[in-house]
């Protein structure tokens, strides 16, 4: 049912022009008019013209809740019930079954992206994101986390095969955030997004208002020029920081904390303390970077300056922000080690994953993507119970993670992650690994003593999980039979 008749006004998106059809400038001739010795003398810019990419691009004027594309991007607030233009349209359009729909999600963290039916508008889904509020002073917290939104976005588009996606302006006037530093953000995040995912969507519409369209008019040549003119010209208008690969601001090394006593500062407000907490990120090494300093929140616990409470929830936002990160970083290289999988499940119903101690190339590999994949890929089977099967068959020296690095995955690590699992199973564990296990469960972290299970055999483990509900690589079969002897004489493992 449309009782609001929206449908009559609805805009295919494939009826919109894009970008790379859209005049350029009269002001900017086009390159195709130049002399050959000074297309020879141009400089390299950092977003090159790009054709295929402008193919997908449109500046369109107008209600992003009209437009009809597979998705469209709705900006709130935390509890997801702001009041904004581009809310109450999106609302006002899909109708009361969104308002249902929405209680389901719980409310959204700044910089995040959660997926709705579209119900009765055009679009199939909404992509709800929480842009942050604006102060000077925490500027670069504000864009990082705005550009948390664009990509997040972007990421649970590529995720739910979306092939076009409407952005309205996301975290602008309600949120204080200036129209054009904003635009700079979306376009280059964008633009890096397009460049290594562009099969992934045909058309991304930038739905602007009036006074927003000026702004983009102004800035979409500088992330999308159309001529090799335009490309040159736009060099001394790029911002000094125009983000790294993936779009996201680069923030210089330096050692920033919360203060122990924040009362002692000026105006700390709640909307000050939250955007305070984002700059603890920075650290001097990449887990600080991520999660603070955890011994230093640990030693205020116990001289009583920081409740439990208190660390709980520091703790929680330091395993979001890695969660936010895994989701939007390009882990495939770390998933073809085929190191860390999940299987099937075990004679109790517990989800089976998987670890490979011999493929993992700890001298060879960045250990925090490591870190993010595991955290990537264990997030929602770490919501219920599971049990983690360790092959250590045949691992040597170069494939041993760090006591120091378990110890961060330990410490980063959700609570459900720790509260769900109900067992690991070693296999084929040396007198060395065992000592280390022992020593590293007794000292270094609690409560996974009880759960670790050394296995000598494979005909051990499958006393608890069904040779058919786990792909065992073949070398470990091999190693196995030669140990311990063939488990079933008559069967063949090497399809698994």
């Amino acid at each position: 049912m449309d009782p609001l008749g929206a449908r009559s006004c609805f805009v295919d998106v494939d009826s919109l022009p894009c970008w790379a059809g859209s005049p350029v400038g009269t002001d900017v001739p086009d390159s195709s008019m130049w002399p050959e010795d000074i297309e020879r003398h141009v400089v390299c810019s950092p977003f090159p013209r790009r054709e295929d990419i402008n193919e997908k691009v449109i500046l369109w004027r107008g209600d992003v809740a009209l437009l009809n594309c597979t998705a469209v991007v709705n900006t709130s607030n935390e509890t997801l019930n702001d009041k904004n233009p581009v809310s109450d349209s999106i609302y006002r359009y899909a109708g009361a079954e969104l308002q249902e729909d929405m209680q389901k999600l719980k409310g959204c963290r700044t910089g995040e992206a959660k997926l709705t039916k579209g119900f009765n508008l055009a679009a199939r889904y909404i992509i709800h994101t929480v842009g942050p509020k604006y102060k000077n002073k925490y500027r670069t917290a504000a864009e990082s986390s705005l550009y948390s939104c664009y990509r997040n976005v972007l990421q649970l588009a590529k995720e739910q095969a979306v092939s076009s996606v409407g952005f309205c302006v996301i975290s602008t006037q309600k949120r204080g955030y200036p129209v054009e530093d904003a635009a700079h953000i979306a376009l280059r995040t964008v633009r890096r997004f397009l460049e290594s995912h562009g099969s992934a969507l045909d058309r991304v519409v930038f739905a602007v208002t009036q006074q927003e369209e000026a702004t983009y008019l102004h800035l979409l040549p500088l992330y999308f020029p159309r001529s090799l003119q335009e490309e040159q010209s736009s060099l001394p208008l790029l911002p000094p920081d125009i983000g790294n690969a993936d779009g996201e601001p680069i923030v210089p090394e330096r050692q920033i904390r919360i203060c122990e006593k924040p009362g002692a500062h000026e105006d700390s407000s709640e909307e000050d303390e939250g955007l305070g907490r984002d700059l603890s990120l920075i650290g001097s090494h990449a887990f600080a970077r991520m999660e603070g300093d955890v011994d230093k929140q640990r030693r205020l616990a116990l001289q009583g300056h920081m409740s439990g409470v208190a660390l709980l929830k520091q703790h929680q936002r330091n395993y979001n922000r890695w969660l936010s990160r895994a989701r939007t970083e390009d882990l495939s290289d770390i998933a073809a080690l085929k190191a860390l999988y999940q299987s099937g499940m075990d004679t109790c119903g517990r989800t089976v994953i998987v670890v490979v101690g011999r493929n993992i190339p700890v001298l060879l590999i960045n250990m925090e993507k490591a870190l993010l994949y595991f955290i990537h890929m264990m997030d929602h089977v770490a919501a219920k119970d599971y049990v983690l099967v360790y092959f250590h068959t045949l691992t040597g020296e170069h494939n041993h993670l760090d006591s120091d690095f378990l110890k961060n995955m330990y410490d980063v690590a959700d609570a459900k992650y720790k509260n769900n699992l109900k067992a690991l199973y070693f296999v084929h564990p040396t007198f060395r690994s065992k000592v280390s296990s022992w020593f590293f469960t007794t000292f270094t972290v609690s409560g996974l003593k009880d759960k670790v299970q050394h296995v000598d055999s494979l005909h051990q483990l499958f006393t608890t999980i069904s040779p058919d509900q786990i792909e065992i690589p073949p070398f470990v079969l091999d190693y196995d039979a030669r140990e311990n002897g063939p488990i079933f004489p008559s069967r063949s493992f090497s399809g698994l």
